[in-house]
């Protein structure tokens, strides 16, 4: 987890979507605060708040109890990022569950949107088709994908959590090697 240069707070906002981590499991949200983007990151031992967060849908007002992360040595963040306590409401109610959804395979579609690591950096691309194609900070970089770009990936799949598509641990994406560092 980052570590945090405030003490909780609550805070007020637009769901925008869930953060993928690279083993596909819930990372965090977007949400948009003021008309800023922001990114909530959740402990990745916290399972019952990223099933909290599978239930939520766009445009959705939440309040949650976080506080703001210092700035990491991996990278600049695209946005101001902030580690989830609690998720306190959706909609004004109290946070549900969510259940699971069919999967789906493929990795073939156009960007809907950008991943972005727990620092804030880019890492990947969630896909029209629901699938999360990981790239870390430096493949992401590499590709200069944007939002609308088509995209066909290959490598290493399994099912995200949210149980609503893959991700995908890219080893080509549009016929380019993404060349990845050793772990």
């Amino acid at each position: 987890m980052p570590k945090t240069i405030s003490p909780p707070a609550l805070i007020e906002g637009s769901f925008e979507r869930i953060i993928f981590s690279p083993d596909g499991a819930v990372e965090g949200a977007l949400i948009e605060i003021h008309g800023t983007t922001a990114q909530l990151v959740v402990d990745k031992h916290d399972e019952a708040t990223g099933a909290q967060l599978r239930a939520i849908r766009a445009r959705q007002k939440i309040v949650a109890l976080a506080s703001l992360s210092e700035p990491s040595d991996k990278g600049p963040s695209d946005h101001p990022v902030y580690t989830l306590s609690k998720l306190r409401s959706v909609d004004g109610a109290k946070p549900v569950r969510a259940a699971a959804a069919p999967l789906k395979a493929g990795y073939v579609g156009s960007v809907a949107a950008f991943n972005y690591a727990k620092h804030g950096e880019k890492n990947g691309v969630v896909l029209d088709t629901g699938d999360f194609i990981h790239l870390k900070p430096e493949g992401f970089a590499k590709l200069g994908l944007k939002v609308g770009d088509r995209v066909e990936a290959d490598g290493d799949a399994w099912p995200l959590s949210t149980g609503r598509g893959y991700v995908v641990e890219a080893s080509t994406v549009n016929g380019k090697p993404v060349h990845r560092k050793p772990k």
